[in-house]
């Protein structure tokens, strides 16, 4: 009886140890499955990275993107990597660690799209928005009475909804996939997203995929893609070890850039490094 409440105990404390990461496995190259089901991407073998500098065992959790942060709220898993940016409006519910690889957004369109030869500047940044006056009215112009496709609770929904490129009509996707499906299919005029998200799919798909207008950057698309963790204090034992997690994450992305690794990863999976 007493070897059988040592054995549970011994499981329950591994548990207890153990590192639990929720990520999509739907938005490659960041994160997705392999044809067995497998986890497989950028985040997926940082995230081996990170737990090994750490000194700890993790699990990575599949979780869909827009029960993300109330999965995490709600203990299921101890952070986030899923190439989920820092904004504001996040940081009011979760903490981030530093940013560990920049998410620059683009619109894309199919090849023989009217908006296929979009002049504007090669890259925006939002955080000085006097200067990017300019260009947000291009996009204006350009995109009125256009549909353009996002997957749902995303920086990219959020900008389009924002009225800084007028009203246009946005079509909301549980996922990426989704959305790139139905821009090739010719379902909407264009759509908005990761950059490499779109060459990713170009490249896999061979469709004629088509980068348009300037990179996306800075106020809300964010400063770069964190580590979500639950907002730790020492009130608690959670809370405390939430806190601690905050900084051992902190830590080991300090080891993986100074290694090399985040580079090495990010070239590996994007095609150039992205590392922060």
């Amino acid at each position: 009886f007493f070897s059988i409440i040592i054995s549970l105990f011994l499981i329950s404390s591994s548990n207890a140890d153990k590192i639990r990461i929720g990520t999509e496995g739907a938005y490659p190259p960041w994160n997705s499955k392999d044809a067995s089901g497998k986890l497989i991407g950028f985040e997926v073998e940082l995230a081996w990275q990170l737990c090994r500098y750490i000194g700890q065992q993790c699990e990575i959790v599949e979780q869909d993107w827009d029960g993300m942060i109330p999965a995490l709220t709600s203990k299921k898993f101890d952070a986030i990597m899923a190439g989920m940016s820092i904004t504001e409006e996040r940081l009011k519910t979760i903490n981030f660690s530093q940013g560990y690889a920049d998410e620059v957004a683009s619109l894309a369109v199919m090849k023989g799209s009217s908006l296929e030869n979009l002049q504007t500047v090669e890259s925006l940044s939002l955080s000085n928005k006097n200067a990017a006056k300019k260009t947000l009215d291009q996009l204006t112009k350009a995109l009125a009475g256009k549909t353009i496709g996002v997957q749902t609770g995303t920086i990219h929904q959020n900008f389009l909804e924002s009225g800084d490129v007028g009203n246009v009509t946005v079509r909301k996707y549980k996922t990426q996939d989704e959305v790139n499906l139905d821009l090739a299919a010719g379902r909407i005029d264009a759509a908005l997203a990761a950059a490499v998200a779109f060459t990713d799919y170009a490249a896999k798909s061979k469709k004629p995929v088509v980068l348009v207008g300037p990179t996306f950057s800075g106020g809300a698309f964010g400063n770069g893609v964190g580590i979500g963790i639950r907002k730790g204090d020492n009130s608690s034992t959670v809370g405390k070890r939430d806190a601690k997690l905050l900084k051992d994450f902190n830590r080991a992305i300090n080891t993986a850039r100074k290694n090399g690794i985040i580079s090495e990863l990010a070239i590996k999976h994007f095609g150039f490094d992205a590392s922060m």
